[in-house]
Formats: C-alpha cells, structure tokens, sequence
C-alpha cells in the first residue's frame, strides 16, 4: 500500500536525549533503548471515515516519538497498518450503499493526505490487512499446528478462535481485571457470546465465510481474517519480536494490543512482543469522547478546508499531554494560531537571545515522555523575550525555527 510523501528533517545542534515513555505493561516511565534502529508500529485505521482529531493526536505522538529517535541518531523502521477489512467498514457500506472497497480506498487517500498535510513522518512500511492474508494464514495455521487455536464445532460456520490461556501471560499488557476485560470485550469488536467458544474472551482469528460477505480462499478454508492476528503478523513480519514500541490510542490498550501481544508470542515462543506499549489518549468534544459511534466528530479535513492551518492543528493537541484525555474547543485553536503567529513573528527578527538553553530545555522535556506543554511553554519564553528585542544572536531566530520544526515538526 502507497504511504504519504516525506519531509526533511533538519539536523540541529546541541547534544540529544535519551527518550523516555510510560509503558502501559509495566505501569511507569521507562527509558527506550534502541539500537541503531529503532522499530516502532502503530496500529493504522479502519477506512470507514475521514480522518478526526483523536487520529491526528495518536498519530501526531508517535510523529514526535519518531523525532526524538532520529535526533537521537536512530534509522527509524516505522511499520503501520490499515484494517481495510473488517466489520465497521463493511457495516458502514453496507449503511451508505457504497462498496466497501472503494470506501475503503477513498478514506485511506483521504487519511493519507492529511498526514502529509500535517506533515508526519510516514512510515516505512504502510500496509493493508487485504494485502497480508496470505501470511494472516500462514500465522493462524501456526497456531492451529502448535494448540494455540482452534476451530469452534459448527459445522457451517467453523471459525477459528485463538485459546487466550495458551502463554500463561495473558492480561500483562493491558494490567486489567477479569471483570474489566470482560466488560470491554464486547464494547470492542468481541464476540463473548459466540457459542462452541472455550472461553468468552477468546478471540476471532478466522471468520468462516458467510453469505453476503467478502470472503477468501485459503488453506483455512473461505473466510476472512479477525482483526488483532492483522497486526500481530505484520509486525512479527516486518520487525521481528521485542521491537521498541507498539503504539495507538488508549481504546486499543485492550483487546486489541493485548491479543496482538498474545497471538505474537504463542507464534514465536518469544516474550515480549513489544518492549514498550505506548498509548495515547482520548480527545473530547462538548464533554464526550469523540468516536465515530457517537457522531461527535471533528475532522482534519473539514477544518483544513475551513483554512485553519495544519501546523495550528498540531499545536493546539500538543497543548495538552499526549497521555490525558483532553477536549476539543475553539479556544484551544485560537491559543494554538496566536502561538504559532507569536512563534513566526519571532523567529522572523534579524536577532535574538542564545538558542543554547531553550533548545535544551525543548529536548528535554520531550524526552520526559513527550512533555509537550512543557516544551511550548519553553519556546514561549524565547518568542516573548525575542519579541521585546533581548538578544543579539543573530544565528537565533534560523536555529528556533529549525529546533521547531525538528522536534515538533513545525514549519515557521
């Protein structure tokens, strides 16, 4: 699958941080410590809608996760995906009378040009689950050969199911209750009530084919590919066991990271899947979390074409925490355009004060687990004290700008 256009990325100076995030499975900040290349996935979208503000805020922290690397010195193995089959977009043409290929393929450009416009970095390897289903079976044969799965006695419907007890690790992503995965599991794409299951919360690795529905031939017979063996398979194929980071948002700590690591790690023997799983929050609006179930959202599209610029979009989530469910509101827009014309007005003077301390302390406080209120709040302090004309460096305002657009990916 085609992935969106690149930027330079400037090389600034001064000397890096290591970068340091809270892993979900261990319950604190950790260091990262990759090698010479750090490898990182983040779960991609489901093509059924535009592209809304929690995508742009899960994908904008990994942005900056992938900019620290490479200021750090890492080559960066960047591997995302796109679910461009499963029951939301089928639900979802079906509902528009639309066919679910072409919804498919048009929401994914659609999402492919506002990541370019908000200039992310795009990843190496960017990857439909349509095109992985031959290895999606190779995977789930696998399992099948090692007691991992199995297929439920229904002789129409033979699904095959993967056997949540079989690593004797399960729940150690996610850290939740019994009664918590239980409740989420159904709220989350599960099947809890699927009968001939071994346990409720087993999960969905091969859907047998069904009337109506797009199906494929396979050594499994017809069918189609659940959603969590997806990603588990393109990354243990593209990046191998323990990479650096498995990343998306908060809502995908569990099922979908949990049985991702699971299926992983009973295909390889092999503990962990991920050394850090890193999870972003949620954004609100008018007190909501904003998904499309709920009809409260606020797309990327819709406000570029509104002519709010990106870099203004990414300012204004980077006002907030990458970890806190945080809220949508104009005013946090209006913040983040006046930042941003404060910023360029500054960076636009022939002279400021030495760059040496504040670009330090931007580095630092995004190596904290992207501190990103922080580091704003450093690069206010500059703007203001350029902007009542402190400071005769004249290297200053061109080094701010290319700090900025290194770390943070902004272009002032």
């Amino acid at each position: 699958m085609q992935t969106w256009s690149s930027v330079a990325v400037p090389r600034i100076p001064g000397t890096p941080r290591p970068l340091r995030l809270y892993d979900t499975a261990a319950g604190q900040v950790r260091p990262t410590s990759p090698g010479k290349v750090a490898r990182m996935y983040v779960c991609g979208i489901t093509p059924y809608d535009a592209t809304h503000l929690g995508h742009a805020a899960t994908y904008l922290a990994f942005d900056l996760v992938y900019r620290q690397w490479l200021d750090a010195g890492h080559d960066v193995h960047y591997v995302q995906n796109v679910t461009d089959i499963d029951d939301p977009l089928l639900e979802r043409a079906e509902r528009d009378q639309d066919d679910w290929v072409v919804l498919g393929m048009r929401e994914t450009a659609l999402f492919r040009e506002d990541m370019e416009a908000l200039r992310l970095l795009p990843p190496r390897d960017y990857v439909g689950a349509v095109e992985t289903i031959p290895e999606i079976v190779e995977v789930i044969g696998k399992l099948l050969a090692e007691g991992a799965a199995y297929r439920v006695d229904d002789p129409e419907y033979p699904d095959v199911y993967f056997d949540r007890s079989f690593t004797g690790r399960f729940g150690y992503e996610s850290r939740y209750d019994e009664a918590t995965m239980a409740a989420l599991f159904g709220e989350r794409g599960g099947d809890p009530g699927r009968a001939g299951k071994r346990d409720p919360l087993d999960a969905l690795l091969w859907r047998a084919a069904r009337d109506g529905e797009p199906s494929w031939e396979s050594d499994l017979g017809p069918g189609r590919p659940g959603w969590h063996i997806e990603c588990s398979a393109i990354a243990v194929n593209r990046l191998g066991l323990g990479f650096d980071i498995q990343g998306g948002g908060s809502d995908l700590a569990f099922p979908h990271h949990e049985f991702s690591a699971a299926h992983a790690e009973a295909l390889t023997g092999s503990h962990p899947f991920a050394r850090h799983y890193v999870h972003a929050g949620m954004i609100g609006l008018d007190g909501e979390k904003m998904s499309k179930s709920k009809g409260n959202l606020v797309f990327v599209s819709k406000l570029r074409s509104e002519g709010v610029e990106p870099a203004a979009i990414r300012l204004a989530l980077f006002a907030g925490h990458y970890r806190e469910d945080r809220a949508w509101t104009g005013s946090l827009l209006a913040d983040a355009r006046a930042r941003l014309a404060r910023w360029r007005d500054a960076v636009a003077l022939s002279e400021g004060p030495a760059t040496g301390e504040v670009i330090a302390r931007v580095r630092d406080h995004l190596a904290d687990d992207l501190d990103t209120p922080a580091a704003l709040a450093a690069l206010d302090a500059w703007a203001a004290e350029a902007l009542r004309r402190e400071g005769t460096d004249g290297n200053a305002p061109s080094e701010i700008a290319a700090a900025v657009d290194a770390l943070l990916g902004i272009s002032l």
